[in-house]
């Protein structure tokens, strides 16, 4: 690589890992977390490194669950343990965590293999949910839990909030509620196509069916997903509220 050019793009890491660890709030005191932070499996594997993300990855998510949770916890002493349990999902599903990933321009700068980088891995939702969980395990690591907890209370001050209002209710429970009310059923969820492509947003396609009618129907990249994006279908074909 021309010298010239490997020095602009060492300075443009190094003004993005500066501008990141202002947003976070946190000096990396070991770079080396961050930079394995953004390793993908995809690129430890072309390459030969030693390890990827996925060990920060497993880290982060316990870690995460656990602040979020404890957070939740003295912000709301109201909410029941469904409610909580409902803020703490909404507040770490792969959606959640993917939206905050590109707020950071992980994506940018995550290391794909070519594989991943053809299939544009980095605007995946799976990928870049992996990637801030993995950041979350970074810091963890770098510096325990009172950086996390300060870069939960930023990014979820909303929901932190004392007095804000519980999530609504996942849409499967409201479905089999809405179903027993109505039918005095419950919803049964069917299969109908899966990719088999590990990874793949749309992987598995799902239908429900009420008294045997179907309702909805929902794809996503697991069956979890592919059902509730079902159970959000037949409730608007059923003409029953959401909330």
């Amino acid at each position: 690589m021309d010298r010239g050019l490997w020095q602009v793009m060492a300075r443009a890491e190094e003004a993005f890992r500066t501008e990141l660890e202002a947003a976070l709030g946190h000096h990396f005191n070991d770079a080396t977390l961050l930079e394995r932070a953004l390793t993908h499996p995809s690129f430890a594997n072309e390459t030969g490194l030693g390890e990827s993300n996925e060990r920060l990855e497993f880290l982060g998510d316990a870690v995460l669950g656990l602040v979020v949770a404890h957070l939740l916890y003295e912000a709301h002493p109201e909410w029941t343990e469904g409610e909580l349990t409902r803020a703490r999902h909404a507040l770490v599903n792969m959606r959640a965590l993917a939206h905050l990933a590109r707020a950071l321009s992980l994506g940018k700068h995550v290391r794909l293999g070519r594989s991943e980088q053809r299939t544009g891995g980095a605007e995946k939702d799976s990928i870049l949910s992996d990637l801030f969980e993995a950041l979350v395990g970074a810091i963890y690591l770098d510096a325990g839990t009172r950086p996390v907890e300060a870069l939960v209370r930023t990014r979820f001050e909303v929901a932190l909030k004392a007095g804000s209002p519980p999530p609504e209710r996942d849409p499967k429970t409201q479905l089999q509620e809405w179903a027993q009310a109505r039918f005095h059923c419950i919803p049964t969820y069917h299969d109908i196509a899966d990719s088999g492509v590990e990874n793949d947003e749309g992987r598995f396609a799902v239908e429900v069916r009420v008294a045997e009618r179907p309702l909805g129907q929902g794809v996503g990249r697991t069956k979890r997903q592919a059902e509730r994006e079902a159970a959000l279908a037949a409730l608007r074909e059923g003409g029953c509220p959401l909330g």
